[in-house]
């Protein structure tokens, strides 16, 4: 074999080594520019300014000086390095909110007249905090007034426990309720007591209409519907005039 033969390449083939060695050439002109670009320092939002002095560099620096230098890692980082650090005093009311004040408790043998107190009045008395006061108040709204301290074991959440124990803090004068005249109120009125159900509301109203007025319990005497416990706790909120 001719060693001519060995060099010897078809069109095509030429034409591949050639595009092949264009490549390979621009990928070293390439990395020899990038190399050779010097480090610059860019701003937000601003245009290269100076180059960088690197790590190297300064340490070169240093030993042209006869001083060994260490690289400072700039004030800028330093500020916002300190601005990154956990300072507990500087966390208290970040947001501006002030914290509640505690409620101050009444002393024992204290009073409490449970058809005038308010939730503020309430908060007072040892184990009533804002959510049981606010329930006393509408319970108390519905019935038109407590005419027994017995009555708060009817609102809501307060357990035998806990009724036995705010109790004693508490009066009821019963001169404070409001009364519902029977034959004057509507039956809607009626029916919105916590005492008076649906049906007991529609019988007062059929009563109104066959007698024209109610005189007074004995109307009710003979009707399934108004047990002696129903006169009883409803003697205090219904008036006959």
């Amino acid at each position: 074999m001719n060693w001519r033969d060995l060099l010897y390449f078809s069109k095509g083939e030429r034409r591949a080594l050639t595009l092949l060695l264009c490549l390979i050439s621009i990928s070293w002109i390439i990395l020899f520019v990038t190399d050779n670009k010097p480090d610059y320092f860019a701003d937000e939002n601003k245009k290269v300014t100076e180059p960088v002095k690197t790590t190297l560099n300064t340490i070169a620096e240093g030993a042209d000086t006869g001083k060994r230098q260490i690289p400072s890692s700039g004030s800028k980082n330093n500020s916002s390095r300190k601005k990154n650090e956990f300072h507990p005093k500087e966390t208290k009311n970040t947001l501006g909110r002030k914290p509640f004040p505690k409620t101050e408790k009444y002393p024992a043998g204290t009073i409490v007249e449970l058809n005038t107190a308010d939730t503020t009045i309430l908060k007072k008395v040892p184990g009533i905090g804002s959510t049981f006061a606010r329930r006393i108040v509408k319970y108390r709204e519905l019935l038109g007034g407590f005419y027994s301290v017995s009555q708060l074991h009817e609102v809501y959440g307060i357990d035998e426990e806990r009724y036995n124990t705010m109790k004693s803090w508490f009066s009821a004068d019963l001169s404070l309720i409001c009364q519902l005249i029977v034959n004057k109120v509507s039956m809607n009125d009626l029916q919105k007591h916590p005492y008076i159900n649906y049906r007991q509301a529609r019988i007062i109203g059929q009563l109104r209409k066959q007698k024209g007025k109610l005189t007074g319990w004995e109307n009710f005497q003979l009707l399934e519907e108004f047990t002696d416990a129903d006169r009883e706790r409803l003697t205090p909120y219904l008036s006959f005039e």
